[in-house]
């Protein structure tokens, strides 16, 4: 029996989608001078570890005095330091603000957030979602004094006064140089608001800070890790920035990066899920932005997934110091950022890019927000996939239909193959004149492919990045936003554990089974053969194969929708090739179509006039 090989049409589709996956698995790939910049930043921490281990004088020097504030001496040195500003009497206190939905503790020393927690929330172990604890993050003002003292605000002390105002919380907080002269930095918390009003404005200053050096505020975090996979919470866990006029950028999530940019609305440090977001109500000068990258390979008990740090300047007028600013510390939510759109923190959210993001962002993620509101989540998926099925179903029938005339045309096409055997290019001629004359393109079978790219890369980022689907089981998926498990292990396993994982998902199997049914229901269609092009029975292992090892690291919402699909897309194809098309009629349509005159488009005369001028050649 003669091999199956593949047309044209299915070569092109196969590499198409081949080309997308590997876009989207690849796309930020550390280059190598990023792989060797990381190395050698390795190399350093692990000689600076070693030889603060070797020297312990060397690890103490390196970490920030603590003053023990009931050593006279220590304190009034710690005054004499600071100059003018050793007015506020040091003290190690720590202030509570909160609402319904964050809970916050502002320290006394450098009147900094030192926790925030989420009171609605949990992580996978169900711990309360920690944006900021344990030394995670800090924050200050770096500034130098008329007496040319340089201070940062994470060494002052500031005196707390906890108020209300119309209901909402307001702390104050301020670093005295006198009784009417201070730093402030005020925090208003509203009910129901994940968004925080922070100022920092100071009083009287002028004359003691220093205006002709730049004052400059310093903002850090390690995102705290709350999922059960580390590797793939960080694929997620990205610096976001709004900047020139409501441009979007971001740092590599994949690699160390850094960026220096200009009129910088917002900055969010976003982990996965949850995001951390400082926003100006008119926009920083510049910002000077970096991230760290800090994992390296799955791991238990690896708490962090990267470190970020942002230096603006801040601008000072009149001598003083006056920011009206935002902290967000909330869900990665587009319910909840969509309510801040005078600042535009719902861009923050990785919708993807071009015509991706945006199907994700007005079609995919409104419409399953609408199914999730009366249906379970896995129910509304499925339902989901139906719909979205059922409205390609003209795109799978356009491709079926280009199937069948592709295989009603095999016999003469053979028949080309055998009477040119010798001569390829005239055969190619040939073949061509006979997909004209018949009104048969073998491209059109590409069209569906192209169609339904936008929708395969847009289904890509919204079941990874949803909050609607965080935690949310159904049937053995115990979140749909993270792959499912059947079953893992601990033990690294070479090249199996850096590519497919130490654990089996089951949506991906499922998925890639309905995959090889439906390669075999199309690529095992009577085609045209091509000489020289991949045996059909590869594709038809080859694909599913793919799809179980791209996909088991993945949302297992993601897989159940390719699951679900092709099981439709399968039943529609049944139900056109039983009851919809008639091969006798394509037949009698397309020996209809030879009758007529056809007009060559200049596409078709110019790939004419090439294969001649080539076959000439060929002859000479």
């Amino acid at each position: 029996m003669e091999e199956k090989k593949l047309d044209v049409k299915s070569i092109i589709g196969f590499v198409l989608i081949f080309g997308i996956l590997l876009f989207m698995f690849y796309q930020n790939k550390p280059t190598p001078e990023e792989v060797e910049a990381q190395k050698a930043k390795q190399e350093l921490l692990e000689a600076k570890e070693a030889s603060e281990n070797q020297n312990p004088q060397i690890a103490e020097e390196n970490k920030t005095p603590v003053l023990n504030l009931q050593d006279s001496t220590a304190v009034a040195n710690y005054k004499s330091t600071i100059g003018a500003f050793g007015y506020t009497s040091p003290s190690e206190g720590i202030t509570e603000i909160q609402n319904d939905l964050v809970y916050l503790k502002v320290s006394n020393k450098g009147g900094q957030i030192i926790e925030a927690k989420m009171k609605t929330f949990v992580t996978y172990d169900s711990i309360p979602v920690y944006l900021v604890k344990d030394g995670n993050a800090s924050f200050g003002i770096n500034f130098s004094t008329s007496d040319n003292r340089v201070l940062n605000t994470q060494d002052l002390y500031f005196e707390p006064t906890l108020t209300e105002n119309n209901g909402n919380s307001v702390l104050s907080m301020k670093a005295k140089v006198s009784a009417n002269q201070f730093l402030e930095y005020r925090y208003e918390m509203k009910q129901g608001d994940y968004l925080i009003d922070f100022s920092v404005k100071s009083q009287g200053l002028n004359g003691v800070i220093n205006t002709s050096q730049p004052v400059k505020l310093s903002w850090k975090l390690k995102g705290i890790r709350h999922s059960k996979s580390i590797q793939y919470e960080n694929r997620y866990t990205r610096l976001t920035y709004n900047h020139e006029d409501g441009k979007i950028s971001k740092l590599s999530e994949s690699s160390d990066d850094d960026e220096k940019e200009e009129d910088v609305k917002w900055l969010s440090y976003r982990q996965h899920f949850f995001s951390s977001i400082l926003a100006n109500d008119n926009s920083f000068k510049s910002a000077d932005l970096a991230s760290v990258n800090l994992v390296e390979e799955e791991n238990k008990t690896d708490k962090f997934t990267k470190e970020y740090s942002s230096v603006v300047p801040l601008e000072i007028k009149g001598g003083e110091i006056s920011e009206n600013l935002n902290w967000y510390y909330g869900p990665t939510d587009v319910k909840v950022l969509s309510e801040y759109k005078e600042l535009g923190l719902e861009d923050s959210i990785p919708f993807g890019w071009g015509i991706f993001g945006w199907i994700n962002r007005y079609v995919f993620t409104p419409f399953y927000s609408l199914l999730s509101s009366f249906l379970p989540y896995g129910i509304a998926i499925v339902v989901m996939t139906i719909l979205v099925r059922l409205a390609m179903s003209p795109v799978t029938y356009k491709s079926y239909l280009s199937q069948a005339k592709m295989k009603v045309l095999k016999p003469e096409i053979t028949e080309l193959g055998e009477k040119y055997k010798d001569n390829a290019m005239k055969k190619q001629q040939e073949t061509m004149k006979l997909y004209n004359k018949a009104g048969v393109s073998p491209m059109s079978g590409c069209i569906p492919a192209f169609i339904q790219m936008p929708i395969f890369y847009a289904l890509f980022m919204f079941f990874p990045t949803s909050f609607a689907l965080r935690q949310k089981s159904f049937l053995w998926a115990d979140d749909l936003s993270s792959f499912d498990t059947i079953f893992e292990w601990s033990q690294h396993i070479p090249v199996i554990s850096t590519f497919y994982g130490n654990h089996i998902s089951l949506f991906p199997i499922l998925a890639s089974i309905a995959i090889f049914f439906y390669m075999q229901m199309t690529t095992g269609q009577n085609m045209p053969q091509q000489p020289g092009m991949p045996n059909m029975k590869f594709i038809m292992y080859l694909m599913p194969f793919m799809m179980l090892f791209f996909f088991n690291n993945y949302a297992s919402g993601l897989s159940l929708y390719y699951f679900v699909s092709n099981l439709i897309t399968i039943g529609i194809m049944l139900v056109i090739k039983k009851f919809i098309l008639d091969d006798a009629k394509i037949h009698a349509q397309i020996q209809e179509n030879k009758t007529k005159p056809k007009k060559e488009n200049k596409f078709q005369k110019k790939m004419r006039e090439m294969m001649e001028q080539a076959e000439a050649q060929k002859k000479k």
